[in-house]
C-alpha cells in the first residue's frame, strides 16, 4: 500500500479522472463565461468584442446593484440569524439531552428535501387566499396582519429569506454538533470542577475550540447566499418589481429572456469573483498560528 502512495505515476493516474471532470464542469465553463463577458453577443452568430463594457454597465445599472444588495442581505441574514440559531441548537444537542438522535434527525430533514419542493411548500404557506400563515393569523385574531406576503415589495424579500434560513439551519447545526462532540470530555470535566457554568463553558471553551468548523459554516453560508437561485426563482421569480431579484436570477433572465449573453456572463463572473474574494477574506480572518 505504501509503495502505491509513494509512486507518483500511480497517484497521477488515480487523480487524472477527477481532474478532468473538475476541469470540464468547473474551470472550462468559468473561462468560457469570462470570454463571453467581454463580448456583445446574443447567443447566435459571432459576438463583438467590447472589452469591459458589460462590467461597467453592470455596476451602473440600478437593477443589477439592487440585486447585489439583496444578495448581501441574504448573506447578512445567514450570518446573523441562521448561524447563531444553528450554533445554539448544536450546543444544546451536544450537551447530551434526552432524545438527542431524534432531534438531530428532525432538524436535518429539511436539508434532504429539494429546494424546489421547499419553495412550492412555502409558496402555499404564504398564499394570500388559502395560505396557512394568513389562516393562522385570522384564527388568533390578527386578521389585519394577513396579506399577500410574496406579492408586495415590503414583505417579499423577508418572506424569501425565511425558507432559506429554515432549510439550512439543520445543515449547519449538524456540522457544528460534530465539531462540539469532537472536543475531549476531559476539558469539560475540568471546567465543571473549576465551577464554570454551562454558558461560560460554551463561550470560553466550546466555541473557541470549534473555530475551524465555524469557519467552514460561515464560508458555506455566505457563498450559498451569494449564489441562491432556485428558491427565489420558484417563489417570486425575482418580483414583485424586482424586489427579490438576486444576481443569479438577473443573470438567468438576462441570458434567456433578453438574449444578452455577454452581459449575463459578466454577472456570472461577478458571482464567482464575489464568492472567491469572500472565501479568501474569511480564511484570512480565521487564520491562526
Amino acid at each position: 500500500m505504501n509503495s502505491v502512495f509513494s509512486n507518483k505515476t500511480a497517484i497521477a493516474i488515480f487523480v487524472l479522472p477527477t481532474l478532468l471532470i473538475f476541469c470540464s464542469i468547473v474551470l472550462i465553463p468559468i473561462f468560457v463565461s469570462s470570454y463571453y463577458s467581454v463580448l456583445d453577443w446574443n447567443g447566435v452568430g459571432k459576438g463583438t468584442f467590447i472589452g469591459l463594457e458589460n462590467y461597467v454597465d453592470m455596476f451602473t445599472d440600478s437593477r443589477a446593484l439592487h440585486s447585489i444588495r439583496n444578495s448581501l442581505l441574504f448573506a447578512a441574514a445567514s450570518i446573523f440569524i441562521q448561524l447563531p440559531l444553528s450554533l445554539l441548537l448544536a450546543l444544546i444537542l451536544a450537551s447530551t439531552v434526552k432524545g438527542e438522535g431524534f432531534y438531530r434527525t428532525v432538524y436535518f430533514i429539511p436539508v434532504l428535501i429539494s429546494t424546489v419542493v421547499i419553495a412550492q411548500l412555502w409558496s402555499k404557506i404564504y398564499n394570500a387566499d388559502y395560505g396557512l400563515l394568513n389562516t393562522l393569523l385570522e384564527n388568533i385574531g390578527l386578521s389585519e396582519w394577513a396579506q399577500d406576503w410574496l406579492g408586495q415589495k415590503k414583505t417579499a424579500l423577508v418572506a424569501s429569506f425565511i425558507p432559506t434560513l429554515w432549510q439550512y439551519i439543520g445543515y449547519h447545526m449538524l456540522l457544528m454538533y460534530a465539531g462540539a462532540k469532537s472536543i475531549s470530555q476531559d476539558i469539560f470535566e475540568a471546567a465543571k470542577i473549576d465551577g464554570a457554568s454551562r454558558v461560560r463553558t460554551a463561550f470560553t471553551i466550546t466555541i473557541p475550540l470549534m473555530k475551524p468548523i465555524l469557519k467552514v459554516c460561515l464560508v458555506f453560508s455566505v457563498i450559498g447566499a451569494f449564489k441562491v437561485f432556485d428558491l427565489v426563482y420558484v417563489l417570486t421569480g425575482g418580483g414583485p418589481l424586482f424586489a427579490t431579484e438576486v444576481p443569479s436570477t438577473l443573470m438567468y433572465t438576462t441570458i434567456f429572456n433578453t438574449y444578452k449573453y455577454g452581459y449575463g456572463s459578466a454577472i456570472s463572473v461577478f458571482i464567482i469573483l464575489e464568492c472567491l474574494i469572500v472565501t479568501v477574506l474569511i480564511n484570512k480572518f480565521f487564520k491562526t498560528e
